[in-house]
């Protein structure tokens, strides 16, 4: 498996560091043989080149099997001409990753701030919806008419509804067989609406699913009252971003946030979270974000087949599951209950997979 590794920036380069350490401790376990190619990319490229994503880059990805993302600290590239894209939003459009999947759950030895033990996952549709950067062929969905009125457009189409809804039950079939669609279509009701008869439609072809409705204000106390009763969440773009950080901050910190932009033919890990400038560089991130994306992609690759696939199945597990061990044993950083930094939370992590 080959794989782009970009650092990105702020925390970036030091949670990416012991990503790959932990990657490194997986492919020596497993036999996976990696094929891991850094590049520099963002606020280093800008500066150096003009681009957050110099031409090198987008080559290399054209020839991955996946790329492991950094985070990008997109307000360092405001005003900086057209060379400063968002490197996340530009890879989930022209790679069409319309799949964001960000599971939260809770772990032993790490109190939820709601008291319940909960798993579920967040199916997040990721190429249209509110976001300005992706939703037009040419230009920006958000138009500045006059200094004072400022207009935003929604793209919802059926197609990606369609996808998305059907990546949801799929999931669920592998896991509690509970799918719960999130919308407003009680005010947004031709987008949303479009949405839910996309959501009905899959369920209707999967008869042993358990499938309801929760409009999106509500779904925000009731992951506050009872994050336990979800499985699989599936919403739109930015309904999806905020409850997918409700949700992790609910399992006892954002830092434990996995996710990938999955497609039908590439996909991209990425922290859920920001590059978080304020500590860069201090040894104190968390790096369990980013580690549990490289996890949920080797897990990715392991759903494509080929002969392999069971070894990088029991990577991702060996991951996830050594993620839950430093936990417990509090061999991790400040935010989850230990005192380790960010290195040496990375070599707990590697330490773990390579003797799971």
């Amino acid at each position: 498996m080959r794989l782009v590794v970009l650092a990105g920036d702020g925390i970036g380069p030091e949670i990416t560091a012991a990503t790959l350490e932990v990657l490194r401790a997986a492919d020596a376990r497993f036999g996976l043989k990696l094929d891991l190619q850094e590049m520099a990319s963002g606020v280093t490229t800008l500066k150096s080149e003009g681009k957050t994503l110099p031409d090198g880059v987008i080559e290399a990805i054209k020839h991955a099997d996946g790329l492991v993302l950094g985070p990008a600290d997109s307000y360092a590239y405001a005003g900086q001409g057209g060379g400063a894209v968002n490197p996340s939003g530009y890879f989930r459009r022209t790679l069409d990753l319309y799949g964001n999947i960000r599971p939260a759950r809770t772990y032993p030895g790490l109190r939820s701030p709601t008291g319940a033990e909960f798993d579920m996952v967040i199916v997040r549709e990721n190429t249209e919806g509110f976001y300005a950067d992706r939703n037009m062929e040419q230009g920006n969905a958000e138009i500045l008419v006059t200094p004072d009125v400022c207009i935003s457009m929604r793209r919802i189409t059926k197609l990606c509804c369609d996808r998305i809804a059907a990546s949801a039950f799929k999931l669920a079939g592998r896991r509690r067989r509970h799918v719960t669609a999130v919308h407003k279509a009680n005010v947004l009701t031709k987008g949303d609406g479009m949405f839910l008869a996309s959501c009905r439609a899959e369920a209707e072809k999967h008869p042993g699913i358990a499938y309801d409705e929760v409009i999106v204000d509500a779904m925000a106390a009731h992951l506050v009252r009872a994050p336990q009763k979800y499985d699989v969440v599936v919403t739109t773009n930015m309904f999806g971003d905020i409850l997918s950080d409700l949700a992790l901050e609910l399992s006892g910190s954002l830092g434990l946030g996995g996710s990938i932009n999955a497609g039908d033919r590439f996909c991209m890990a990425q922290a859920s979270h920001g590059s978080a400038p304020d500590i860069a560089g201090q040894d104190r991130a968390n790096p369990a974000s980013l580690v549990l994306s490289a996890a949920m992609l080797l897990g990715w690759h392991a759903e494509q087949g080929g002969t392999s696939a069971n070894a990088f199945a029991a990577a991702a597990g060996a991951i996830e599951a050594a993620v839950a061990q430093v936990i417990s044993a509090r061999d991790c950083t400040a935010d989850v209950g230990g005192t380790l930094g960010t290195a040496a939370m990375g070599r707990a992590l590697a330490a773990q997979v390579a003797r799971t």
